[in-house]
C-alpha cells in the first residue's frame, strides 16, 4: 500500500500527514488488491480542499471536498470513497448471485398430453 501526500499553498505538518495517512489506510480493508493513493491537500480562497485518488488493481476511485476545516474535509472524502467502493463491490456481487442455481430452482410440473389413443 502506497500513500503519497502533496501539499499546495499550505505548510506540510506532521499531524496532518498522519491524519490523512491513517484515514486513507482504512480503505484497504474494502479492496481486494493492494492500493495506491494520491492525496492532495491545498488551500484555495480561504477554503481547504482535499482530493484523493485511489487505484487498486483495475479499479479507480476519486473524491474531492472543500470546506473550512482540513481535518473534516479529509474525513468527508474518505467517507465518499468508502461509499464508492461499497457500491462498486455490491453491484458486482449482486450480479454474480442474480441467477438462480439450477439445483435450487423449483421444478415446474410437466403438462401431460391427454389424448385418446
Amino acid at each position: 500500500m502506497t500513500v503519497s501526500i502533496t501539499f499546495r499553498h499550505i505548510e506540510a505538518t506532521q499531524p496532518l500527514k498522519e491524519h490523512a495517512t491513517a484515514r486513507v489506510q482504512r480503505l484497504q480493508k474494502f479492496l481486494h488488491q493492494p492500493m495506491e493513493a494520491k492525496v492532495t491537500l491545498s488551500h484555495e480562497k480561504l477554503q481547504s480542499a482535499v482530493e484523493i485518488q485511489v487505484h487498486s488493481g483495475g479499479e479507480w476511485y476519486e473524491a474531492k471536498d472543500v470546506s473550512e476545516d482540513m481535518y473534516a474535509s479529509i474525513d468527508t472524502v474518505v467517507a465518499k470513497l468508502e461509499r464508492q467502493i461499497g457500491k462498486a463491490h455490491g453491484v458486482s456481487s449482486s450480479r454474480r448471485h442474480k441467477e438462480v442455481d439450477l439445483r435450487h430452482k423449483e421444478e415446474e410440473p410437466v403438462a401431460e398430453a391427454s389424448g385418446d389413443r
